[in-house]
């Protein structure tokens, strides 16, 4: 990553008007951390193992205040979900996408108060249900989370949420390609 990303990434984090708390590895905040929970402990939950990543929680933090900012609650502001986690540092599977619309780790989410609500709002999208529950195969395998949950009073939607659940070139990374007809949510639709 280069020092200038770093950079503004660190920026954004401490000067962003937003509403978040401690962050850990599971999430930015006590909302963040239950939806992690809900996700993990739901009844149709197919994996046996989900382990948090703090990695996955500073990007999805720095996704959410983005969103917040914006206004705008999209899976490519910036570029795709994927490329986002590679910029970081984080590693992905060689087979996953690196297009403008690459998307086969985020789940995403706006306007709703609470981590029940937008859990029960992300359950209803076939998408995010597959790859949250791990539904297909391919989801199967994503187990490492990190979480995060922004409020910002003047901006459309007032809270944000953003769901990495990926597997990762490496197990357990720490802060330290070509393309295959694999899944892509980038076209998605949530239910109310």
């Amino acid at each position: 990553m280069s020092s200038m990303l770093r950079v503004y990434l660190v920026i954004m984090l401490l000067t962003s008007p937003v509403f978040a708390g401690e962050l850990d590895d599971c999430g930015n905040s006590e909302e963040a951390r239950l939806l992690v929970e809900l996700i993990r402990a739901d009844k149709e939950q197919n994996r046996t193992d989900i382990r948090c990543n703090r990695m996955l929680t500073v990007a999805a933090e720095a996704k959410a205040k983005k969103m917040a900012e914006f206004g705008l609650v999209v899976h490519n502001l910036g570029g795709s979900p994927n490329t986002r986690l590679k910029e970081l540092g984080y590693k992905l599977p060689k087979d996953y996408g690196w297009q403008f619309n690459s998307n086969q780790v985020e789940a995403i989410a706006g306007g709703y108060p609470n981590a029940k609500s937008v859990w029960r709002v992300l359950k209803r999208s076939d998408a995010h249900r597959a790859h949250l529950l791990g539904e297909l195969e391919f989801y199967m395998e994503q187990d490492e989370i990190g979480a995060a949950f922004v409020k910002k009073w003047e901006s459309p939607h007032i809270e944000y949420w953003v769901v990495y659940l990926t597997k990762g070139y490496e197990k357990n990374q720490s802060y330290s390609e070509k393309f295959k007809d694999i899944l892509n949510k980038a076209s998605f639709s949530l239910k109310k």
